[in-house]
């Protein structure tokens, strides 16, 4: 795999995370405990292999710029600075919710993940969204 895929495929662990969130929630609101953790820990492990996935890129390729003009660009450097913001509030957040989880601290888990849940899925959706308008809608012209 070369640096130029890995925006692609860090697209694809964020929309792969972001369903893994979505029918971990659908498993623990219909009491199926061990689908929703399977579907947990994949969304961890996803996440996990985008943040490195990401990090080798940007160290080997670093930033890419936005070429959109007109009302789309303040609409993605707003939506740009609010995933970006939330995707640094978000490792922490993931960190406690999953250690509640392991320490079996059910109570003290659902309290945070209240929080956790609807910032790592936007993070996820958003994390596609800035993919497809920088990489597909307006590509810097090489």
């Amino acid at each position: 795999m070369s640096i130029a895929q890995l925006p692609a495929l860090n697209a694809l662990l964020n929309a792969a995370s972001a369903l893994l969130l979505l029918t971990g929630y659908f498993f623990i609101r219909n009491h199926r405990i061990q689908a929703h953790r399977t579907c947990m820990v994949g969304a961890f492990v996803t996440s996990t292999l985008f943040l490195v996935s990401y990090l080798v890129y940007h160290y080997y390729h670093g930033a890419t710029r936005f070429t959109g003009t007109g009302w789309v660009r303040p609409f993605y450097f707003g939506l740009l600075g609010s995933h970006t913001l939330l995707a640094v509030v978000i490792v922490p957040l993931v960190l406690i919710t999953l250690s509640r989880a392991l320490k079996r601290d059910f109570r003290s888990h659902k309290r945070i993940a209240r929080w956790t849940f609807p910032i790592w899925l936007y993070v996820s959706v958003t994390g596609v969204m800035v993919y497809v308008m920088l990489y597909h809608l307006y590509p810097t012209q090489r």
